[in-house]
């Protein structure tokens, strides 16, 4: 073949060459925006119970976790939205849903998808989020987008990856490219606390300005299609998000809580532990950029930023304000349980298997003991509460000086939600064995939802909270 008929082909496969390599060469991650100047009193930040422009009352408390889990996780706390906004409460005399009362969600990988969805677009939800995302094939969209012929010259730059694919495909066809300046301009509750893990040191990482802040980075610029991404991006199968650690922004003050906790090693090991994890983003020569994996690799359920926010956060200063009189937890819990091949068999798994298991059990006894302790936190402190009464009322009679009161009382509640509690053995089987992906059938993505309802309908915990709260029961 003479060169005068290849030369098309020649010039056309020169101009796809440098395509590819321009292409390359120009992709990029999203990057997180610096922080000219740092202000405490902007930004999206956890918010302290009695600021203005709130519909809820702060008096009834309500904090829900969403736990990890793929479409499994979206779908079962969308069920659990569900049954809030069609349950009618009375509270100090107003008639209101339930949902109207929650205050903050906590997300974590798939239960982020929900939490975000709902901080968002509120009722909505209720409109198009089953066919916006819970009856897609989100997985296989992914699948084909990183096989897409077009994509491969951004994959083939190392600043661009699938992780950087899966936020595209969120941001267009779910979250509408809002960022979290959105949820700012919003001024409701419920407040929305988005979870990823930081891959270094294991760490929970919160999408909210104070862990901005450390970086010297703008919440509000950050698309919250990234943040969920990042939330679900599962070792293996997605890269990790990677946040430029900048200077620390002018004005820029360590907060109260983290100097609290550099300073409570005796008296506080847990707040202790968490400053000084805190205050390593300050160390920016040594860690000039943050790499965030799934938020289930260091809390599953999302409930540990709610504990932290009961210990010494602003659920605290709103407790000790007696803002604060009814506090509830409601803990969604999509875990499954796999059957377990590995005991029927005389030869030992292979490395595949042990690596997913070891990252599955650890996450499991982890969330257990996670809510184990904001029970044994509320119990104790209600403990606490009761015996200061008993004490007061003996010395009274007395006619004793009586001890101070404590800085505020409050009627903790937790609620955990799991498919184990389904009393119909089939349909606990079924729900158990729900694969974590971001595909189900729409018979799977219905038994969840329904699963949400059923629960809180047999939960002893919520059916006495809705008994406390129906008319008559002297909140009128």
């Amino acid at each position: 073949m003479s060169y005068r008929l290849l030369k098309p082909f020649i010039s056309r496969f020169a101009l796809l060459s440098v395509c590819l390599v321009l292409g390359a060469c120009s992709a990029s991650y999203i990057e997180n925006r610096q922080l000219q100047s740092y202000d405490v009193k902007s930004g999206y930040r956890f918010p302290e119970p009695g600021q203005a422009n709130q519909a809820n009352s702060d008096s009834l408390y309500i904090c829900l976790a969403f736990s990890g889990g793929g479409t499994r996780a979206a779908a079962f706390s969308y069920g659990i939205l569900e049954k809030l906004r069609d349950t009618t409460i009375v509270w100090k005399g107003k008639k209101t849903r339930l949902l109207d009362e929650v205050d903050c969600i906590s997300g974590i990988s798939g239960g982020s998808f929900t939490a975000a969805y709902y901080g968002l677009y509120g009722d909505r939800i209720f409109k198009d989020y089953r066919s916006r995302f819970l009856e897609r094939d989100v997985q296989h969209e992914l699948f084909m987008s990183a096989l897409n012929p077009l994509n491969w010259p951004r994959l083939a730059s190392p600043k661009f990856n699938r992780i950087d694919l899966a936020t595209e495909l969120y941001d267009d066809t779910i979250f509408d490219h809002h960022t979290f300046a959105d949820l700012i301009h919003k001024q409701t509750k419920p407040y929305i606390i988005l979870h990823a893990t930081n891959l270094a040191s294991g760490e929970r990482f919160e999408f909210t300005q104070d862990e901005f802040d450390l970086l010297g980075s703008d919440l509000a610029t950050f698309p919250v299609a990234r943040a969920v991404t990042a939330s679900s991006a599962f070792p293996f199968l997605l890269s990790p998000v990677t946040l430029i650690n900048y200077p620390e922004p002018k004005n820029f003050k360590v907060s109260a809580d983290i100097e609290n906790g550099l300073a409570s090693y005796a008296g506080d090991r847990r707040q202790w532990h968490w400053a000084v994890r805190q205050n390593d983003y300050l160390d920016k020569a040594g860690k000039p950029y943050v790499h965030l994996m799934d938020g289930g690799l260091s809390d599953n359920i999302g409930i540990r930023a709610l504990e932290n926010a009961f210990r010494w956060g602003a659920i605290r200063r709103g407790i000790n304000n007696n803002r604060i009189e009814k506090f509830v937890i409601l803990v969604v819990n999509a875990k499954t349980d796999e059957q377990d091949s590995i005991s029927q068999n005389s030869v030992p798994p292979e490395l595949p298997e042990v690596a997913y298991k070891t990252t599955t059990i650890a996450l499991d006894n982890y969330s257990f003991e996670s809510i184990e302790t904001i029970r044994d936190l509320n119990k104790q402190r209600k403990q606490t509460q009761d015996t200061l009464a008993v004490c007061n009322s003996r010395l009274k009679a007395c006619q004793g000086n009586e001890f101070p009161e404590l800085s505020g009382k409050i009627d903790p509640v937790v609620i955990d939600l799991n498919f184990e509690n389904i009393q119909d053995p089939m349909r606990r089987k079924q729900l158990l064995s729900l694969p974590t992906s971001f595909s189900l059938s729409e018979e799977a993505v219905k038994q969840l939802i329904d699963a949400g309802a059923l629960l809180l309908d047999t939960s002893p915990e919520f059916q006495l909270l809705l008994k406390d709260l129906n008319p008559g029961s002297g909140n009128e």
